[in-house]
C-alpha cells in the first residue's frame, strides 16, 4: 500500500505548521516529517504541538542527526513524544547537513559510524533497559531512563550514499531517500535491496520513502518557479558525481554554491534552469506530478513525502494533492 508523508520546515510560525498539518491529516496523509536544524524552530517543541492537536497522523523528525545531540538524548525526546501520541512516532536520522553543522563548530565525521551507533543506542534505550555501550564514537556507562519506555518506535534513516543505503538495507525500518529523480531512486532501491539482502531480510519489511524536494498548482510555471530556491540549495549541495549523473554544469553549479554562500539569492536562484528544476524536484500540475509519482512507485518506493516547497500556496498545495494525488492512488488499492 502506497503511504504519502509531508515535509514541514518549522520557520514558520508554528501555529501555521499546525493548521497545515492538521490540513494534511484530514487529507489522508499518513506521516508528517519535521526538520531539524538550529537556525529553525525546535524540531521537539514543534513535534510536540503537532502530537498533541492531530489523531492520526505518524509523526517523527525527518532528519535529526547523531552529532547535535546525544543519542541518549534524542531517544529521550522520542520516548517522552510517544508518550503524548503513542504508537503513531518515528526517528529519522540522517548525517545532517554539513554546512549548518559547522557553524556550530560541530565535525561531521565518521558519518556512517556515527548513525549506526546511534541507531544502536536508541533501540537499547528503547528497552528500558539499563546498559552500557562502548563504541567508536559513543562511549555510555550504565544508562537508564528513570520512566517507562516503549519499545518498538520504528526508526527510518536519511541516506544518499551507498554505503548507508546498504547499511540502512540492512538495519532500519525505513529509508528516507533526498531524492525525487527515478535515476536517484533505482540507484538507491539497488543499494538498500544489497543491504537487505546480506543481512538476511525482505525488502517488504522496509518503507523506501522518496523524501522529495516537491511542488504542485494548477499553473504549472508557478509550481516551477516556487521550486527554484530550494533546487538551488540541492544543487549546491550535491557531490560533483550526482551532478555530472543528471547532466548539470559543474562550473555553473560552483557559481550557485558561491552565490549562496555570500547570501546572494537572487543571482543564485536566477541561475537554476527549467532542466535543473525536472533534474531535482517534481514540480507542475497534479497530472505532471501524478505521472512523476507512479514512475517512482514502480521501482520499489512505498512511501512518498511531498517535501518542501510543496507549492506556491502551500495550502491550496495540500488539497490539490489530497483531493488529486491520493485518491488515485487509493482507488488503485
Amino acid at each position: 500500500m502506497v503511504k504519502f508523508g509531508i515535509e514541514f520546515v518549522p520557520q514558520r510560525s508554528l501555529n501555521e505548521i499546525l493548521a497545515h498539518t492538521v490540513q494534511a491529516e484530514k487529507g489522508g496523509f499518513e506521516y508528517v516529517w519535521v526538520t531539524d536544524h538550529f537556525n529553525n524552530k525546535n524540531v521537539y517543541i514543534t513535534l510536540t504541538l503537532i502530537a498533541s492537536r492531530t489523531k492520526t497522523i505518524t509523526l517523527g523528525p525527518g532528519v535529526t542527526n547523531p552529532y547535535q545531540l546525544n543519542p541518549m538524548l534524542t531517544a529521550q525526546a522520542i520516548a517522552s513524544l510517544n508518550e503524548i501520541a503513542p504508537g503513531r512516532v518515528v526517528l529519522g536520522i540522517g548525517s545532517g547537513d554539513r554546512a549548518t553543522l559547522s557553524q556550530l563548530g560541530i565535525e561531521r565525521r565518521r558519518s556512517l559510524t556515527a548513525i549506526r551507533e546511534c541507531v544502536e543506542i536508541v533501540r537499547l534505550a528503547f528497552t528500558g533497559k539499563r546498559f552500557s555501550f562502548d563504541g567508536d564514537i559513543f562511549k555510555l556507562k550504565e544508562v537508564k531512563f528513570n520512566f517507562p519506555t516503549e519499545g518498538g518506535i520504528p526508526i527510518y534513516i536519511g541516506a544518499q550514499g551507498p554505503k548507508t543505503l546498504e547499511m540502512a538495507g540492512g538495519t532500519a525500518d525505513g529509508i528516507l531517500i533526498n531524492a525525487s529523480h527515478p535515476t536517484d531512486i533505482r540507484y538507491a532501491v539497488d543499494h538498500i535491496s544489497k543491504g537487505a539482502e546480506e543481512a538476511g531480510r525482505k525488502m517488504s519489511e522496509i518503507d523506501v520513502a522518496a523524501y522529495a524536494a516537491f511542488s504542485i498548482d494548477d499553473d504549472a510555471e508557478k509550481a516551477l518557479k516556487a521550486a527554484v530556491p530550494v533546487v538551488a540549495f540541492i544543487v549546491a549541495g550535491s557531490p560533483d558525481f550526482i551532478l555530472e549523473r543528471h547532466g548539470v554544469d559543474l562550473a555553473k553549479a560552483a557559481e550557485i554554491r558561491e552565490a549562496l554562500g555570500v547570501g546572494k539569492f537572487g543571482q543564485a536562484f536566477g541561475l537554476v534552469t527549467k532542466g535543473m528544476a525536472r533534474e531535482f524536484s517534481i514540480c507542475g500540475t497534479p497530472e505532471e506530478c501524478l505521472k512523476n509519482i507512479e514512475e517512482l512507485m514502480k521501482i520499489g518506493v512505498s512511501q512518498f513525502v511531498v517535501g518542501s516547497p510543496i507549492g506556491p500556496d502551500v495550502k491550496k498545495s495540500i488539497d490539490l494533492v489530497a483531493n488529486q494525488i491520493i485518491p488515485a492512488f487509493r482507488k488503485r488499492q
